[in-house]
């Protein structure tokens, strides 16, 4: 029973802000240099058509904001940056984003969720949480708020087109991914698969709440999908998927020749998906894929084959 609450309580971070593994992210591109990193598995669910071109054209438009972010992330370089989160989780995804994209290291401790011992020292129990030196951040998006304070001084976080869309992120497109992904028995252990195989559990709890925890989800899922209106689910993630491809206006990212804060929330919620049946649909079916396939290279420096 606590395997399967346990698993559910992670479940649920992924459609609400809500042995311990800690790993230090490597720098972007490197080899991952430890198998405690707990990094998604890469899949190819992405349209690379003109993809090399694009990325040459951003990469000299903006090779000084490179730079620039280097130069500005080490005031965060002796500081010491600890990520407390779920893998599967899509707002700790959120921050996990920007934290890639700007170049900071950081420790992950991937918290166990039955019994959330990790984070025992917080009166705070949701997740993410972040510390700099003992410092304690909650909430992704404040989290995320202060990172680019300390990193962009001058960054303007008043964009009323950027602040929209964020909002948009955690107001609307987190609620249509649980119906998605528990949308159907197979699906909803597919991703219990993944919770299980990435979270910190014991190989029983990691049994149980796989089984357990599916079950659940699948009917809670049913309940979400009324709460939200949504009759269709599929259709829900594909709308959403098309609304944020429309707002591009054809633009590289909606940061126009580079990611901003809207983009790489966006691309944050939407990994830990990305390998699941619901997200090879949604690429499929939707025009987001080459979207998708920029914000991977820009955050990770990698293109996935």
């Amino acid at each position: 029973m606590r395997g399967i609450k346990g698993a559910i309580s992670v479940a649920r971070a992924l459609k609400a802000n809500s042995t311990t593994a800690t790993t230090l992210r490597p720098p972007r591109a490197a080899p991952y240099l430890t198998t405690c990193w707990t990094s998604s598995d890469p899949r190819n669910l992405v349209d690379r058509h003109d993809l090399s071109t694009s990325l040459v054209l951003r990469s000299n438009a903006v090779g000084f904001m490179y730079h620039y972010s280097s130069i500005t992330a080490k005031s965060l370089a002796e500081q010491e940056v600890v990520l407390f989160q779920y893998e599967a989780c899509p707002f700790c995804n959120k921050v996990k984003a920007f934290l890639d994209y700007y170049d900071i290291e950081y420790k992950v401790v991937e918290v166990n969720p039955m019994n959330k011992k990790e984070i025992k020292w917080s009166d705070y129990k949701k997740v993410p949480i972040v510390t700099v030196d003992g410092e304690q951040w909650v909430d992704s998006s404040d989290i995320i708020d202060e990172l680019i304070k300390r990193i962009r001084p001058n960054y303007d976080l008043d964009n009323d087109e950027e602040k929209k869309w964020r909002r948009w992120v955690d107001n609307h497109l987190v609620h249509v991914l649980s119906p998605n992904i528990y949308r159907t028995v197979s699906e909803a252990l597919e991703s219990f698969d993944y919770i299980t195989t990435k979270g910190n559990f014991s190989l029983y709890e990691r049994l149980v709440a796989k089984y357990g925890g599916a079950a659940a989800m699948y009917f809670v899922s049913k309940k979400l999908k009324k709460r939200h209106n949504i009759t269709d689910e599929r259709e829900a993630l594909y709308g959403a998927a098309e609304q944020w491809v429309d707002a591009l206006k054809g633009r590289e990212f909606l940061g126009d020749l580079e990611p901003n804060l809207a983009d790489l929330a966006v691309f944050g919620v939407l990994r830990p998906i990305r390998h699941l049946k619901s997200g090879r649909d949604m690429v499929e079916h939707t025009r987001i894929g080459r979207w998708f396939s920029k914000m991977e290279y820009a955050v990770t420096g990698i293109v996935n084959n």
